[in-house]
């Protein structure tokens, strides 16, 4: 296993646990302590996390955003099912707003059969993609650009999605909790995540189930606010359950792993 593949679990792990020792990773990796204590030297200089005596816990706090390119690496194969169902969602003639991040650019990249539809996004990468599909009509959101996201924020951007309404809008967050809802780490892009779901007639959250149960710093929008939401199959009974309750219709895609 190569160190890549190493550091994107022991971010998954320490995501999960909130911390893990030395021991554990040469453990599970077979691998000396030398290469996991260097392993956790250049995830601790990324900030991804802080070393402690005998291992490491999280550098993640609810403000502390994960650079896209690093978020695009975690979980990958959950992200491409994910977005490759929100696709099948969307219907030839319609509408859409796509929020940024990384879920919904696997979303994107699904979209080339659709003839005659319309995105609206704030989100680089996805104008990137959509570039090519030339039957699809592609607005972007101007404003201040976030380059580690790849996004536009700002008056402008909000701006922008005050001016549309659009059929679907797909959301991706940071977090999600029964009470504090929908959640993001920075909050100049939940501003512009609260107008890009004002523009929309149906709200469909796109989220992996390991954001469930979490709560990140800025606040985005009510759970009530959500129609639908697509997940994947390691969502827990009891957050199915509370989510069905509160009239959300919950779409759970089978993940084939290894």
């Amino acid at each position: 296993m190569n160190a890549k593949k190493r550091h994107q679990i022991i971010i998954q792990l320490l995501s999960e646990k909130g911390a893990i020792t030395v021991a554990e990773l040469c453990e599970l990796f077979n691998v000396s302590d030398m290469t996991v204590r260097r392993d956790l030297s250049t995830l601790a200089s990324a900030g991804l996390v802080r070393r402690i005596y005998g291992g490491a816990v999280s550098g993640r706090r609810r403000s502390f955003e994960p650079p896209f390119l690093t978020r695009a690496q975690e979980s990958q194969q959950v992200k491409e099912a994910i977005g490759a169902y929100a696709a099948s969602l969307v219907s030839e003639g319609d509408s859409i707003a796509l929020d940024v991040g990384t879920t919904t650019l696997e979303m994107a990249r699904n979209l080339s059969r659709l003839r005659a539809i319309t995105v609206i996004t704030a989100s680089l990468p996805i104008v990137n993609v959509l570039v090519d599909y030339t039957d699809i009509q592609v607005i972007l959101a101007g404003g201040i650009l976030r380059r580690e996201e790849q996004s536009m924020v700002g008056p402008i951007a909000e701006e922008t999605f005050q001016r549309f309404h659009v059929d679907k809008v797909f959301i991706g967050v940071a977090g999600v909790d029964l009470e504090a809802g929908l959640t993001e780490y920075n909050l100049d892009d939940a501003r512009v995540k609260e107008h890009l779901i004002r523009s929309g007639q149906r709200h469909i959250l796109l989220v992996d189930s390991g954001k469930l149960g979490r709560r990140k710093f800025a606040a985005v929008a009510r759970l009530s606010d959500i129609h639908e939401i697509v997940t994947d199959d390691k969502i827990e009974d009891d957050y199915y359950h509370a989510l069905q309750k509160l009239g959300i219709t919950v779409h759970i895609v089978e993940i084939q792993r290894p």
